[in-house]
């Protein structure tokens, strides 16, 4: 069986430790919401207990463009607004080490690390925090760059912790630097991780609810949920490419391509196709920019070759439903990965979803990081502030890893997991 070489079993004291979370919540230089941080803090609490000397790094944005090969180092991707944060939660003294890039190639020249390093040893500053990982030539290279960013950033350590299971990607700060120092789990990383087995070996009836703007980014993790799943619940363009396909309508903004994945998925999918819980009532708006001349479909009244324009929500009143409410009251586990309508402008299919879905109160109910936790904090802020305190529910703080281990068919499928794996 596999287990994690967890941090509770490292010796740290003394050592550099050098951590990698993931604190990607930063936006044009200011943190919109803090859950991503907070959730690590207890993974640096405890390496201060241990007597570890933290050195945090993160990614934060795109900076990285892949058609050019350029990195754009800018003050909105710094973090800068990471390091105060955590300066003032915990009133430590942070300090990021003043590396430069020249050209367009990213940062190569790690030296002013030492420096760094040496004022925490010596006690006048409480933590380092690296420049964005994403800066750093070679990070998320497939190339020997990779390998030797991952030797100089080991250089400057005693011990990896990685406690960044939103990054799931496999890249020179979460993957590559195992080979060259000890490695453990973080805290936090542990415990995605041992949750994540509710979704593999879930109380069942498992509802899923899955929603995308895009069918070819989801099909690989869809076609493993199905699998396992009792019930699957789509939204946004996933969904209307599903009915495009299936009832041969024609929606504004949903491209062959994703017709075609929606045909391909229900065809690869057979009998587990009957999984898929159709919502009747679909929201139609005029344009994407407002919300004008909008009204709502029976989709069963809807014939062959009809031209709609957006279709930006699933009705409210689809979980209104009788049937619909009886299968999510009926539920062992419920994971939601998912905003069903346009955010800005079509908040109430959301809305009614997550309301129907903390009715369920026997149910344990995981949801997964990114836009879906961000919307549920502001469409209904009374029931999420209940919810952070509820057992019954759980809080991924990264959307994207959760469909990459689902496809995986396992966490430790994942390669910045595999690699912790304890030998």
């Amino acid at each position: 069986m596999n287990k994690l070489n967890g941090m509770l079993d490292a010796d740290l004291k003394g050592k550099v430790c050098l951590i990698r979370f993931d604190h990607n919540v930063v936006k044009k230089g200011s943190i919109k919401d803090t859950m991503r941080i907070d959730a690590t803090i207890p993974t640096l609490l405890h390496i201060y207990k241990k007597g570890g000397l933290p050195v945090m790094m993160t990614h934060v944005g795109r900076p990285y463009d892949k058609k050019t090969g350029e990195i754009t180092i800018s003050e909105g991707d710094s973090v800068l607004a990471i390091v105060r944060y955590l300066e003032n939660k915990l009133q430590l003294k942070g300090l990021v080490p003043d590396c430069h890039a020249e050209g367009k190639s990213g940062i190569t020249d790690l030296s002013p690390l030492e420096p760094a390093i040496k004022e925490l040893k010596q006690g006048r500053v409480d933590f380092v925090y690296l420049p964005n990982t994403r800066w750093f030539k070679g990070e998320e290279a497939r190339d020997d760059s990779a390998i030797d960013l991952a030797k100089k950033l080991a250089s400057f350590a005693d011990v990896y912790v990685n406690d960044a299971f939103g990054s799931w990607q496999a890249h020179a700060s979460t993957y590559g630097i195992v080979d060259f120092l000890p490695a453990y789990a973080g805290l936090l990383m542990q415990k995605e991780v041992d949750n994540l087995g509710s979704i593999f070996s879930p109380r069942r009836p498992l509802v899923a609810v899955v929603a995308g703007a895009k069918f070819d980014t989801k099909i690989g993790p869809l076609s493993s949920l199905i699998k396992i799943a009792d019930h699957l619940v789509l939204g946004g363009v996933i969904y209307n490419a599903y009915l495009c396909h299936k009832y041969g309508l024609q929606i504004e903004g949903v491209a062959s391509e994703d017709i075609e994945q929606a045909a391909r998925f229900i065809a690869d999918s057979g009998v587990d196709a009957s999984k898929i819980v159709e919502l009747p009532y679909i929201v139609e708006n005029h344009g994407i920019e407002d919300r004008k001349e909008w009204k709502i479909h029976s989709v069963k009244d809807l014939k062959p070759g009809t031209k709609l324009g957006y279709v930006l929500d699933v009705a409210a009143q689809n979980f209104g439903e009788a049937a619909l409410q009886k299968l999510f009251w009926e539920a062992g586990t419920i994971f939601v990965n998912a905003v069903m309508g346009y955010t800005a402008l079509f908040p109430e299919g959301t809305q009614a979803m997550y309301g129907l879905i903390d009715k369920c109160s026997a149910a344990t109910k995981l949801f997964g990081g990114g836009d879906t936790i961000q919307d549920f904090k502001e469409y209904l802020p009374g029931i999420f502030a209940k919810a952070m305190n509820d057992k019954t529910y759980y809080f991924f703080t990264g959307g994207g890893a959760i469909l990459d281990a689902i496809q995986q068919g396992s966490a430790f499928g994942m390669k910045p997991v595999s690699a912790l794996i304890k030998k």
